[in-house]
Protein backbone atom coordinates (compact mmCIF):
# COMPACT_ATOMS: atom_id res chain seq x y z
CA UNK A 1 0.00 0.00 0.00
CA UNK A 2 1.47 3.46 -0.96
CA UNK A 3 2.03 5.64 2.16
CA UNK A 4 -0.08 7.98 3.37
CA UNK A 5 1.45 11.69 4.50
CA UNK A 6 0.46 12.66 7.53
CA UNK A 7 -1.50 16.03 7.45
CA UNK A 8 -0.66 19.46 9.58
CA UNK A 9 -4.06 18.44 12.15
CA UNK A 10 -1.73 15.66 13.34
CA UNK A 11 0.56 18.19 15.47
CA UNK A 12 0.83 17.59 19.09
CA UNK A 13 0.81 20.72 21.50
CA UNK A 14 3.66 21.21 24.24
CA UNK A 15 2.87 20.80 27.97
CA UNK A 16 4.17 21.17 30.99
CA UNK A 17 7.56 19.80 31.18
CA UNK A 18 7.60 19.91 35.05
CA UNK A 19 3.97 17.82 35.52
CA UNK A 20 5.37 15.34 32.70
CA UNK A 21 8.81 14.61 34.44
CA UNK A 22 7.00 14.30 37.62
CA UNK A 23 5.00 11.47 35.99
CA UNK A 24 7.30 10.02 34.20
CA UNK A 25 10.07 9.93 37.11
CA UNK A 26 7.33 7.98 39.46
CA UNK A 27 6.75 5.51 37.20
CA UNK A 28 10.07 4.45 36.34
CA UNK A 29 10.64 4.75 40.47
CA UNK A 30 8.24 2.15 41.22
CA UNK A 31 9.04 -0.15 37.86
CA UNK A 32 5.40 -0.30 36.31
CA UNK A 33 4.45 -0.26 32.70
CA UNK A 34 1.70 2.44 30.91
CA UNK A 35 -0.07 1.91 27.77
CA UNK A 36 0.94 5.48 27.00
CA UNK A 37 4.76 4.41 26.38
CA UNK A 38 4.17 0.74 25.15
CA UNK A 39 1.35 2.22 22.82
CA UNK A 40 2.88 4.92 21.95
CA UNK A 41 -0.01 7.13 22.47
CA UNK A 42 -0.06 10.45 20.90
CA UNK A 43 -1.63 11.89 23.96
CA UNK A 44 1.03 11.10 26.32
CA UNK A 45 2.41 14.65 27.11
CA UNK A 46 -0.80 15.79 27.68
CA UNK A 47 -2.22 13.66 29.72
CA UNK A 48 0.92 13.51 31.49
CA UNK A 49 1.43 17.22 31.83
CA UNK A 50 -2.22 16.85 34.00
CA UNK A 51 -0.47 14.39 36.36
CA UNK A 52 -1.89 11.72 34.74
CA UNK A 53 -1.78 8.09 32.89
CA UNK A 54 -3.09 5.08 32.13
CA UNK A 55 -1.35 2.18 34.11
CA UNK A 56 -0.57 -0.82 32.61
CA UNK A 57 -0.92 -4.35 34.74
CA UNK A 58 0.18 -7.48 34.52
CA UNK A 59 3.98 -6.63 32.66
CA UNK A 60 5.03 -5.26 29.44
CA UNK A 61 4.97 -8.48 27.05
CA UNK A 62 1.64 -9.68 25.29
CA UNK A 63 0.69 -12.94 24.67
CA UNK A 64 -1.09 -11.56 21.35
CA UNK A 65 0.14 -9.47 18.39
CA UNK A 66 -2.13 -7.53 17.05
CA UNK A 67 -1.61 -5.44 13.96
CA UNK A 68 -2.21 -1.98 15.19
CA UNK A 69 -0.46 -2.39 18.61
CA UNK A 70 3.13 -1.59 19.61
CA UNK A 71 3.15 -3.75 22.96
CA UNK A 72 5.80 -6.10 22.82
CA UNK A 73 4.76 -9.78 21.93
CA UNK A 74 6.68 -12.50 23.78
CA UNK A 75 6.85 -14.89 26.60
CA UNK A 76 5.57 -12.76 29.43
CA UNK A 77 7.30 -12.87 32.59
CA UNK A 78 5.95 -14.23 35.65
CA UNK A 79 3.25 -11.17 37.47
CA UNK A 80 5.00 -9.31 40.15
CA UNK A 81 3.13 -10.06 43.15
CA UNK A 82 4.34 -6.42 44.58
CA UNK A 83 2.83 -4.63 41.29
CA UNK A 84 -0.95 -4.57 42.71
CA UNK A 85 0.16 -2.42 45.64
CA UNK A 86 2.80 -0.50 43.97
CA UNK A 87 0.08 0.39 41.23
CA UNK A 88 -2.14 1.84 44.58
CA UNK A 89 0.77 3.53 45.77
CA UNK A 90 1.90 5.33 42.61
CA UNK A 91 -1.81 6.54 42.33
CA UNK A 92 -1.71 8.00 45.66
CA UNK A 93 1.80 9.98 45.18
CA UNK A 94 0.60 11.53 42.16
CA UNK A 95 -3.27 12.25 43.78
CA UNK A 96 -5.05 11.24 40.96
CA UNK A 97 -8.97 11.35 41.51
CA UNK A 98 -9.67 9.23 38.71
CA UNK A 99 -7.33 6.34 36.95
CA UNK A 100 -7.51 4.07 33.78
CA UNK A 101 -5.93 0.32 34.50
CA UNK A 102 -5.58 -1.67 31.58
CA UNK A 103 -2.85 -4.95 30.82
CA UNK A 104 -1.48 -6.93 28.25
CA UNK A 105 -3.10 -9.85 27.68
CA UNK A 106 -2.54 -13.15 29.16
CA UNK A 107 -3.43 -16.47 27.11
CA UNK A 108 -0.15 -17.96 29.10
CA UNK A 109 -2.49 -17.76 32.65
CA UNK A 110 -4.71 -20.38 33.95
CA UNK A 111 -7.02 -17.90 34.36
CA UNK A 112 -6.12 -14.52 32.01
CA UNK A 113 -5.02 -12.63 34.53
CA UNK A 114 -8.37 -12.12 36.29
CA UNK A 115 -7.37 -12.60 39.59
CA UNK A 116 -4.70 -10.30 39.79
CA UNK A 117 -6.97 -7.92 38.15
CA UNK A 118 -9.10 -8.14 40.88
CA UNK A 119 -6.17 -7.78 43.73
CA UNK A 120 -5.22 -4.68 41.94
CA UNK A 121 -8.76 -3.10 41.90
CA UNK A 122 -8.82 -4.01 45.68
CA UNK A 123 -5.46 -2.36 46.11
CA UNK A 124 -6.31 0.87 44.48
CA UNK A 125 -9.62 1.44 46.24
CA UNK A 126 -8.30 0.05 49.39
CA UNK A 127 -5.47 2.88 49.34
CA UNK A 128 -7.55 5.45 47.34
CA UNK A 129 -10.80 5.35 48.25
CA UNK A 130 -11.80 8.48 47.17
CA UNK A 131 -10.48 8.03 43.64
CA UNK A 132 -12.92 6.81 40.86
CA UNK A 133 -11.44 4.10 38.56
CA UNK A 134 -12.00 2.36 34.99
CA UNK A 135 -10.64 -0.80 34.08
CA UNK A 136 -9.67 -1.43 30.29
CA UNK A 137 -10.29 -5.21 30.28
CA UNK A 138 -8.84 -7.70 27.62
CA UNK A 139 -11.14 -9.86 26.11
CA UNK A 140 -10.81 -12.92 28.19
CA UNK A 141 -11.67 -15.39 25.23
CA UNK A 142 -15.16 -14.47 26.27
CA UNK A 143 -14.85 -16.36 29.71
CA UNK A 144 -18.02 -14.67 32.09
CA UNK A 145 -16.57 -16.04 35.06
CA UNK A 146 -13.24 -14.27 34.10
CA UNK A 147 -14.91 -10.90 33.84
CA UNK A 148 -17.47 -11.51 36.77
CA UNK A 149 -14.21 -11.94 39.19
CA UNK A 150 -12.90 -7.98 37.54
CA UNK A 151 -16.67 -6.71 37.86
CA UNK A 152 -17.10 -8.39 41.45
CA UNK A 153 -14.34 -5.30 42.25
CA UNK A 154 -16.99 -2.96 41.41
CA UNK A 155 -14.63 -0.51 39.35
CA UNK A 156 -16.73 2.56 38.25
CA UNK A 157 -16.62 1.84 34.26
CA UNK A 158 -15.84 -1.01 32.77
CA UNK A 159 -14.19 -0.63 29.06
CA UNK A 160 -13.57 -3.37 25.71
CA UNK A 161 -12.45 -2.12 22.88
CA UNK A 162 -13.93 -3.40 19.95
CA UNK A 163 -11.08 -1.53 18.21
CA UNK A 164 -12.05 -2.29 14.33
CA UNK A 165 -15.09 -3.04 12.11
CA UNK A 166 -15.80 -6.24 12.00
CA UNK A 167 -14.32 -6.78 7.91
CA UNK A 168 -11.48 -5.99 9.62
CA UNK A 169 -11.08 -7.89 12.77
CA UNK A 170 -9.78 -11.08 11.69
CA UNK A 171 -6.66 -8.85 9.81
CA UNK A 172 -6.23 -6.32 12.79
CA UNK A 173 -6.74 -8.52 15.84
CA UNK A 174 -4.92 -11.18 17.15
CA UNK A 175 -6.85 -14.35 18.80
CA UNK A 176 -9.64 -11.52 19.53
CA UNK A 177 -13.11 -11.80 17.51
CA UNK A 178 -15.47 -9.16 16.63
CA UNK A 179 -18.41 -11.59 18.17
CA UNK A 180 -16.37 -12.75 21.44
CA UNK A 181 -16.02 -8.42 22.12
CA UNK A 182 -19.64 -7.87 21.83
CA UNK A 183 -20.25 -10.58 23.86
CA UNK A 184 -17.79 -8.96 26.74
CA UNK A 185 -19.85 -5.56 25.92
CA UNK A 186 -22.84 -6.68 26.81
CA UNK A 187 -21.99 -8.61 29.61
CA UNK A 188 -20.60 -6.08 31.49
CA UNK A 189 -23.64 -3.59 30.75
CA UNK A 190 -26.33 -6.79 31.69
CA UNK A 191 -24.09 -6.53 35.79
CA UNK A 192 -25.21 -3.15 35.65
CA UNK A 193 -22.31 -1.24 34.90
CA UNK A 194 -21.44 1.38 31.99
CA UNK A 195 -20.04 -0.19 29.58
CA UNK A 196 -17.43 1.42 27.28
CA UNK A 197 -15.80 0.76 23.79
CA UNK A 198 -13.33 2.49 21.79
CA UNK A 199 -12.45 2.33 18.14
CA UNK A 200 -9.75 3.69 15.18
CA UNK A 201 -10.56 5.29 12.07
CA UNK A 202 -8.10 4.77 9.12
CA UNK A 203 -7.35 1.01 8.42
CA UNK A 204 -9.56 1.06 5.25
CA UNK A 205 -13.18 0.48 7.22
CA UNK A 206 -16.42 2.49 5.33
CA UNK A 207 -18.67 4.43 6.02
CA UNK A 208 -21.14 1.88 6.45
CA UNK A 209 -18.55 -0.46 8.65
CA UNK A 210 -18.55 2.24 11.00
CA UNK A 211 -22.42 2.88 11.40
CA UNK A 212 -22.90 -1.00 11.23
CA UNK A 213 -20.51 -0.85 14.17
CA UNK A 214 -22.40 1.36 16.35
CA UNK A 215 -25.37 -0.20 15.48
CA UNK A 216 -23.96 -3.30 16.50
CA UNK A 217 -21.84 -1.92 20.20
CA UNK A 218 -25.95 -0.60 21.39
CA UNK A 219 -27.03 -3.71 20.59
CA UNK A 220 -25.31 -4.99 22.79
CA UNK A 221 -25.99 -2.47 25.34
CA UNK A 222 -22.66 -0.42 25.50
CA UNK A 223 -23.23 3.43 26.30
CA UNK A 224 -19.74 4.83 25.48
CA UNK A 225 -18.30 4.82 22.95
CA UNK A 226 -14.51 6.49 21.85
CA UNK A 227 -13.21 7.18 17.91
CA UNK A 228 -9.65 8.33 17.76
CA UNK A 229 -7.09 8.04 14.59
CA UNK A 230 -5.18 5.36 14.05
CA UNK A 231 -1.20 5.99 14.11
CA UNK A 232 1.16 3.03 12.30
CA UNK A 233 3.19 2.61 15.54
CA UNK A 234 6.46 0.91 12.89
CA UNK A 235 6.70 -0.54 9.48
CA UNK A 236 5.74 -4.05 10.93
CA UNK A 237 2.43 -3.16 12.02
CA UNK A 238 -0.82 -2.25 9.78
CA UNK A 239 -0.28 0.46 7.28
CA UNK A 240 -2.32 3.74 7.46
CA UNK A 241 -4.80 3.79 4.54
CA UNK A 242 -6.34 7.22 5.65
CA UNK A 243 -5.73 9.85 8.12
CA UNK A 244 -9.66 11.37 8.84
CA UNK A 245 -10.00 15.02 8.91
CA UNK A 246 -11.47 16.35 12.11
CA UNK A 247 -14.56 17.28 10.47
CA UNK A 248 -15.44 13.90 9.86
CA UNK A 249 -14.91 13.15 13.30
CA UNK A 250 -17.17 14.96 14.89
CA UNK A 251 -19.81 14.50 12.15
CA UNK A 252 -19.39 10.61 13.89
CA UNK A 253 -20.03 12.09 17.33
CA UNK A 254 -23.33 13.94 16.34
CA UNK A 255 -24.45 10.09 14.78
CA UNK A 256 -23.17 8.69 17.46
CA UNK A 257 -25.09 10.60 20.09
CA UNK A 258 -28.46 10.35 17.62
CA UNK A 259 -28.19 6.45 17.70
CA UNK A 260 -28.13 6.76 21.35
CA UNK A 261 -24.52 6.80 22.74
CA UNK A 262 -24.71 8.30 26.24
CA UNK A 263 -21.29 9.50 25.69
CA UNK A 264 -18.93 9.97 22.79
CA UNK A 265 -14.90 10.97 21.94
CA UNK A 266 -14.36 11.17 18.66
CA UNK A 267 -11.02 13.48 16.87
CA UNK A 268 -7.84 12.09 15.96
CA UNK A 269 -6.20 12.22 19.10
CA UNK A 270 -8.78 10.65 20.68
CA UNK A 271 -7.89 7.40 22.64
CA UNK A 272 -9.87 4.92 25.01
CA UNK A 273 -8.66 6.80 28.44
CA UNK A 274 -8.51 9.85 26.58
CA UNK A 275 -10.58 12.50 29.14
CA UNK A 276 -11.57 9.33 30.94
CA UNK A 277 -12.83 10.80 33.77
CA UNK A 278 -15.43 12.10 32.11
CA UNK A 279 -17.26 9.31 31.84
CA UNK A 280 -17.84 8.32 35.41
Amino acid sequence: MEHVRKPEWLRNKLYSEAKYANVHGLIKEKGLNTICTSGRCPNQSECWSRGTATLMILGDICTRACKFCNTITGRPLPPDPAEPQKVADTIKQLNLRHTVITSVDRDDLPDAGAGFWAETIRAIKTTNPGTTLEVLIPDFSGNTELIDLIIAEKPNVISHNLETVRRLTPQIRTKAKYDTSLKVIEHIASRGFRAKTGIMLGLGETEEEILELMDDALAHNCSILTIGQYMQPSRKHAPVSAYIHPDKFKEYKEIALEKGFKMVESGPFVRSSYHAEKHV
